[in-house]
Protein backbone atom coordinates (compact mmCIF):
# COMPACT_ATOMS: atom_id res chain seq x y z
CA UNK A 1 0.00 0.00 0.00
CA UNK A 2 1.34 3.43 -1.01
CA UNK A 3 0.53 6.05 1.61
CA UNK A 4 -0.02 9.54 0.17
CA UNK A 5 -0.25 12.95 1.83
CA UNK A 6 -2.02 15.67 -0.19
CA UNK A 7 -0.85 19.26 0.30
CA UNK A 8 -2.65 22.11 -1.45
CA UNK A 9 -4.36 25.26 -0.20
CA UNK A 10 -7.32 24.62 -2.52
CA UNK A 11 -9.75 22.15 -1.01
CA UNK A 12 -11.30 21.33 -4.38
CA UNK A 13 -7.89 20.43 -5.77
CA UNK A 14 -7.22 18.09 -2.86
CA UNK A 15 -10.65 16.56 -3.30
CA UNK A 16 -9.98 15.87 -6.97
CA UNK A 17 -6.63 14.22 -6.28
CA UNK A 18 -8.15 12.14 -3.49
CA UNK A 19 -10.93 10.86 -5.73
CA UNK A 20 -8.41 9.78 -8.36
CA UNK A 21 -6.03 8.10 -5.94
CA UNK A 22 -8.62 6.44 -3.70
CA UNK A 23 -10.00 4.62 -6.75
CA UNK A 24 -6.89 2.42 -6.75
CA UNK A 25 -6.57 -0.37 -4.16
CA UNK A 26 -2.78 -0.02 -3.82
CA UNK A 27 -2.92 3.70 -2.90
CA UNK A 28 -4.27 5.24 0.30
CA UNK A 29 -4.59 8.96 1.04
CA UNK A 30 -3.58 9.20 4.69
CA UNK A 31 -3.88 12.95 5.19
CA UNK A 32 -4.49 16.41 3.75
CA UNK A 33 -2.94 19.76 4.51
CA UNK A 34 -3.79 23.28 3.35
CA UNK A 35 -0.41 24.85 4.10
CA UNK A 36 3.23 23.84 4.33
CA UNK A 37 3.49 24.02 8.12
CA UNK A 38 0.61 21.61 8.56
CA UNK A 39 2.15 19.37 5.89
CA UNK A 40 5.40 19.08 7.85
CA UNK A 41 3.46 18.26 11.00
CA UNK A 42 1.31 15.64 9.29
CA UNK A 43 4.26 14.04 7.52
CA UNK A 44 5.77 13.26 10.92
CA UNK A 45 2.48 11.91 12.23
CA UNK A 46 1.16 9.78 9.35
CA UNK A 47 4.51 8.76 7.76
CA UNK A 48 3.47 8.90 4.07
CA UNK A 49 5.45 7.27 1.28
CA UNK A 50 4.67 10.11 -1.14
CA UNK A 51 3.72 13.75 -0.59
CA UNK A 52 1.96 15.66 -3.37
CA UNK A 53 3.13 19.20 -2.60
CA UNK A 54 1.75 22.50 -3.88
CA UNK A 55 4.23 25.37 -4.10
CA UNK A 56 2.41 28.60 -3.32
CA UNK A 57 0.62 28.25 0.01
CA UNK A 58 0.04 30.33 3.16
CA UNK A 59 2.01 30.02 6.42
CA UNK A 60 4.85 28.00 4.86
CA UNK A 61 5.44 27.54 1.13
CA UNK A 62 5.93 24.19 -0.55
CA UNK A 63 9.66 24.70 -1.10
CA UNK A 64 10.53 25.07 2.57
CA UNK A 65 8.00 22.39 3.50
CA UNK A 66 9.70 20.03 1.06
CA UNK A 67 13.11 20.68 2.62
CA UNK A 68 11.79 20.03 6.12
CA UNK A 69 9.92 16.87 5.16
CA UNK A 70 12.90 15.42 3.29
CA UNK A 71 15.16 16.20 6.25
CA UNK A 72 12.78 14.70 8.78
CA UNK A 73 11.41 11.53 7.22
CA UNK A 74 11.74 9.04 4.37
CA UNK A 75 8.83 10.39 2.32
CA UNK A 76 9.34 11.32 -1.31
CA UNK A 77 7.90 14.60 -2.52
CA UNK A 78 6.23 15.39 -5.84
CA UNK A 79 5.83 19.10 -6.45
CA UNK A 80 2.57 20.34 -7.94
CA UNK A 81 2.98 23.35 -10.21
CA UNK A 82 0.97 25.25 -12.79
CA UNK A 83 3.81 25.65 -15.28
CA UNK A 84 6.38 23.04 -16.28
CA UNK A 85 9.23 25.59 -16.13
CA UNK A 86 8.33 27.18 -12.84
CA UNK A 87 11.46 28.33 -10.98
CA UNK A 88 9.76 27.31 -7.75
CA UNK A 89 9.72 23.72 -8.98
CA UNK A 90 13.49 23.77 -9.49
CA UNK A 91 13.98 25.15 -5.99
CA UNK A 92 11.91 22.27 -4.63
CA UNK A 93 13.95 19.75 -6.64
CA UNK A 94 17.08 21.19 -5.09
CA UNK A 95 15.41 20.79 -1.73
CA UNK A 96 15.09 17.06 -2.31
CA UNK A 97 11.84 16.60 -4.25
CA UNK A 98 11.72 13.63 -6.60
CA UNK A 99 10.12 15.54 -9.45
CA UNK A 100 7.20 17.73 -10.34
CA UNK A 101 3.77 17.40 -11.87
CA UNK A 102 1.49 19.82 -13.64
CA UNK A 103 -1.79 20.34 -11.84
CA UNK A 104 -3.75 19.41 -14.95
CA UNK A 105 -2.03 16.01 -15.17
CA UNK A 106 -4.34 13.26 -16.52
CA UNK A 107 -5.67 10.99 -13.75
CA UNK A 108 -3.86 7.85 -14.88
CA UNK A 109 -0.61 9.76 -15.26
CA UNK A 110 -0.96 10.96 -11.68
CA UNK A 111 -1.40 7.40 -10.46
CA UNK A 112 1.58 6.21 -12.51
CA UNK A 113 3.71 9.05 -11.14
CA UNK A 114 2.82 8.24 -7.53
CA UNK A 115 3.68 4.59 -8.05
CA UNK A 116 6.94 5.45 -9.79
CA UNK A 117 8.11 7.80 -7.06
CA UNK A 118 7.09 5.35 -4.34
CA UNK A 119 9.26 2.80 -6.15
CA UNK A 120 12.29 5.08 -6.08
CA UNK A 121 12.11 6.69 -9.51
CA UNK A 122 11.81 10.34 -10.47
CA UNK A 123 8.85 11.52 -12.52
CA UNK A 124 10.42 14.37 -14.46
CA UNK A 125 11.04 13.31 -18.04
CA UNK A 126 14.72 13.71 -19.06
CA UNK A 127 13.90 16.26 -21.75
CA UNK A 128 11.86 18.35 -19.32
CA UNK A 129 14.55 18.06 -16.65
CA UNK A 130 17.14 19.32 -19.08
CA UNK A 131 14.98 22.24 -20.24
CA UNK A 132 14.24 23.28 -16.68
CA UNK A 133 17.87 23.03 -15.58
CA UNK A 134 19.16 24.93 -18.58
CA UNK A 135 16.75 27.77 -17.95
CA UNK A 136 17.65 28.26 -14.30
CA UNK A 137 21.22 26.97 -14.01
CA UNK A 138 22.72 28.89 -16.91
CA UNK A 139 23.38 32.03 -14.87
CA UNK A 140 25.79 31.24 -12.08
CA UNK A 141 25.23 27.72 -10.81
CA UNK A 142 27.45 25.71 -13.15
CA UNK A 143 30.58 24.70 -11.24
CA UNK A 144 29.20 25.94 -7.90
CA UNK A 145 30.11 22.61 -6.27
CA UNK A 146 33.54 20.99 -6.09
CA UNK A 147 33.86 18.40 -8.84
CA UNK A 148 35.85 16.25 -6.42
CA UNK A 149 32.53 14.82 -5.23
CA UNK A 150 32.50 12.89 -8.51
CA UNK A 151 35.83 11.18 -7.79
CA UNK A 152 33.98 8.18 -6.37
CA UNK A 153 32.70 7.36 -9.86
CA UNK A 154 34.46 5.20 -12.42
CA UNK A 155 35.15 6.68 -15.83
CA UNK A 156 32.15 4.84 -17.30
CA UNK A 157 29.86 5.96 -14.46
CA UNK A 158 30.94 9.55 -14.96
CA UNK A 159 30.17 9.20 -18.66
CA UNK A 160 26.72 7.82 -17.83
CA UNK A 161 26.02 10.72 -15.46
CA UNK A 162 27.06 13.25 -18.09
CA UNK A 163 24.77 11.69 -20.69
CA UNK A 164 21.86 11.57 -18.24
CA UNK A 165 22.48 15.26 -17.55
CA UNK A 166 22.27 15.97 -21.27
CA UNK A 167 18.76 14.53 -21.36
CA UNK A 168 19.26 11.01 -22.68
CA UNK A 169 16.81 8.36 -21.52
CA UNK A 170 17.79 4.75 -20.80
CA UNK A 171 17.12 3.57 -24.34
CA UNK A 172 19.24 6.36 -25.82
CA UNK A 173 21.98 5.69 -23.28
CA UNK A 174 22.06 2.02 -24.22
CA UNK A 175 22.39 2.88 -27.90
CA UNK A 176 25.11 5.47 -27.28
CA UNK A 177 27.16 3.17 -25.03
CA UNK A 178 26.45 -0.03 -27.02
CA UNK A 179 25.14 -1.86 -23.96
CA UNK A 180 21.77 -3.23 -22.84
CA UNK A 181 19.19 -1.14 -20.99
CA UNK A 182 19.65 -3.46 -18.02
CA UNK A 183 23.32 -2.51 -17.92
CA UNK A 184 22.39 1.16 -18.11
CA UNK A 185 20.06 0.76 -15.14
CA UNK A 186 22.86 -0.94 -13.20
CA UNK A 187 25.23 1.93 -13.96
CA UNK A 188 22.67 4.53 -12.91
CA UNK A 189 21.92 2.65 -9.70
CA UNK A 190 25.61 2.63 -8.83
CA UNK A 191 25.94 6.34 -9.64
CA UNK A 192 23.05 7.19 -7.31
CA UNK A 193 24.44 5.02 -4.53
CA UNK A 194 27.99 6.37 -4.77
CA UNK A 195 26.88 10.01 -4.90
CA UNK A 196 24.37 9.54 -2.11
CA UNK A 197 21.51 11.08 -4.09
CA UNK A 198 17.90 9.97 -3.94
CA UNK A 199 17.08 9.70 -7.62
CA UNK A 200 17.92 10.59 -11.20
CA UNK A 201 16.76 14.19 -10.89
CA UNK A 202 19.10 14.86 -7.96
CA UNK A 203 21.95 13.27 -9.91
CA UNK A 204 21.31 15.56 -12.88
CA UNK A 205 21.29 18.63 -10.65
CA UNK A 206 24.62 17.52 -9.18
CA UNK A 207 26.03 17.04 -12.69
CA UNK A 208 25.19 20.65 -13.52
CA UNK A 209 26.33 22.09 -10.20
CA UNK A 210 29.75 20.40 -10.46
CA UNK A 211 30.16 21.62 -14.02
CA UNK A 212 30.26 18.07 -15.44
CA UNK A 213 27.45 19.16 -17.73
CA UNK A 214 27.11 22.71 -19.01
CA UNK A 215 23.85 24.29 -20.20
CA UNK A 216 23.55 23.89 -23.94
CA UNK A 217 25.78 20.79 -24.08
CA UNK A 218 24.69 18.01 -26.41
Amino acid sequence: MIRVLLVDDQELMRMGFRMVLDAHPDIEVVGEAGDGARAVQLAEQVEPDVVLMDVRMPVLDGIEATRRIIAGCDARVLVLTTFDLDEYALAALRGGASGFLLKDIPPESLVTAVRSVAGGDAVVAPSVTRRLLERFLDTADGGSRDRAVLDVLTEREREVLALVGRGLNNQELAARLHVSEATVKTHIGRVLAKLGVRDRVQAVILAYETGLVRPGAR
